[in-house]
């Protein structure tokens, strides 16, 4: 028989395990809602990464729920079909035609994806949209803008219901207006939506960025709504960061018990969120913050 030596990437490894096992227990039975978006959605292997990160959240008791974007497909897309757009104020106008193109796109080619991509490691996940079981209603954000909707009125049955049966939902941003529209929500607005109407104990957003940054440019690991606010007012948060602050504000009301704004593009960065002391990001929350340890 042949002797295997013990190295050190193998005692690393299950060291790393052993310490893992009080937020294994912390989250256990726990509902994470991730909005999933940017870099880890951009290559077959960085979703493949995603989605095993995923199955081995659900096996070891937590509930996951999925929330997606897809810009960038929408972009191709109506490039492809030769749609032009306008845009208002550097924001585009979503008109009847576009509209059916997202649609096709986000709850076709986009969601399918992530769902196979799931089930192909091992889990079971089934691709809906807010307009399913009307889980998402929606009123018209701007006029201006077109079919782009404001989550107004949630019902998450469908979402506990599909977790109950150890199903993974994985959801399109679209909602239904009351008179039968059809609205494109932004992708952070609607996972703030979906957790919030979950009561969610964590809302992962990844992002293309290491987290929310101070004055100095460096990460950081741990702020509270006021700090947030005190941020913005002061213009360090600032551009793209500013609606995701906002939507962690927003879930916070709502109830969510802390909203992490995570670097998608570090492998792995759902996993070191939830079962590392240092986690990967910045971790919002609305009580006092404690100072995290930095990764890494």
């Amino acid at each position: 028989m042949k002797k295997q030596d013990m190295n050190r990437d193998w005692i690393a490894t299950a060291r790393t395990l052993s310490q893992a096992l009080p937020f294994l227990q912390r989250y256990e039975g726990a509902t994470v809602v991730i909005k999933l978006g940017g870099h880890a959605m951009g290559s077959d292997e960085a979703m493949e990464d995603f989605a095993r990160d995923v199955v081995l959240m659900q096996q070891v008791g937590v509930k996951p729920v999925i929330v997606h974007g897809g810009g960038p497909m929408i972009n191709q897309m109506l490039d492809k079909l030769g749609i032009e757009s306008t845009f208002v104020n550097g924001k585009r106008v979503t008109d009847k035609t576009t509209v059916e193109v997202v649609e096709m796109v986000l709850s076709g080619l986009v969601n399918k994806r992530i769902v196979q991509a799931i089930n192909g490691q091992g889990g079971r996940a089934v691709g809906i949209s807010g307009k399913d079981a009307n889980l998402m209603i929606c009123e018209q954000t701007n006029a201006d803008l077109g079919f782009v909707g404001t989550p107004v009125d949630m019902d998450p049955r469908i979402i506990r219901e599909l977790g109950d049966e150890n199903l993974i939902p994985v959801i399109a941003p679209l909602g239904a207006g009351k008179n039968g529209e059809t609205f494109n929500v932004n992708g952070d607005t609607a996972a703030g939506a979906i957790a919030g109407a979950l009561k969610a104990d964590r809302l992962l957003l990844l992002t293309d960025v290491s987290g929310v940054k101070g004055s100095d440019g460096e990460v950081l690991t741990a702020l509270n709504s006021e700090q947030i606010i005190e941020l913005t007012n002061e213009g360090v948060i600032a551009g793209g960061m500013i609606p995701k602050t906002q939507t962690a504000l927003d879930a916070l009301k709502e109830g969510v018990r802390a909203v992490v704004i995570l670097d998608g593009r570090a492998p792995n960065a759902c996993l070191l969120e939830l079962f590392t002391e240092h986690g990967a990001g910045s971790l919002i929350r609305d009580t006092q913050p404690t100072i995290r340890p930095q990764s890494a």
